[in-house]
């Protein structure tokens, strides 16, 4: 894989990246998260349902993400994005995340670098864990998560709420094909 590309599927959903694409800020004032995550229900497969658009995903669509629990406790992160169409060339990036102590497991910290590390808090999630949106405190970065890759309308539409109800500014969102 070249280089450059080797960065860009590096950063896939890495939000401490933002020298890569400093996009608009989309939300002047983050919130904290609004519950716990339990990490065990949080692993597996998720389907991006939309983003705010950044430089490192342009072009990205089937976006998955998929979190395991490593041996040592961290967990594994495997994110994937078909290159400009749902069948384009496949782009993977393996990462690591460690659990921000008392943060109830909702913030983490996400490396595809070494001993660099983004933030990545789970601002709300379904209590069943069929959805989640993720973004960071800098409001330039956002992600709707689900466990399909099309939500019914209305898991739609409350996705939507939610994200304006915390303050985000939907018509930056860009909604992902799968």
């Amino acid at each position: 894989m070249p280089v450059s590309l080797s960065l860009v599927a590096a950063a896939l959903f890495l939000p401490g990246c933002a020298a890569l694409d400093r996009g608009p800020v989309g939300n002047q004032n983050v919130p904290q998260p609004a519950k716990a995550v339990e990490l065990d229900r949080y692993l597996g497969r998720w389907y991006e349902y939309g983003r705010y658009e950044a430089g490192f995903q342009k072009g990205c669509e089937a976006v998955t993400a998929e979190y395991a629990r490593l041996p040592d406790g961290a967990v594994s992160v495997l994110n994937s994005c078909r290159k400009d169409a749902v069948d384009g060339k496949l782009s993977t990036a393996k990462g690591k995340a460690k659990i921000v102590e008392g943060s109830g497991g909702a913030k983490l910290k996400v490396s595809f670098f070494g001993p660099f590390y983004g933030d990545y808090w789970v601002l709300d999630h379904a209590e069943d864990y069929s959805w989640s949106i993720v973004g960071e405190p800098s409001g330039r970065y956002l992600w709707m998560l689900t466990r399909t890759p099309k939500p019914s309308e209305p898991t739609a539409a409350l996705l939507k709420a939610r994200v304006q109800e915390l303050g985000y500014d939907w018509s930056l969102v860009r909604m992902t094909k799968h």
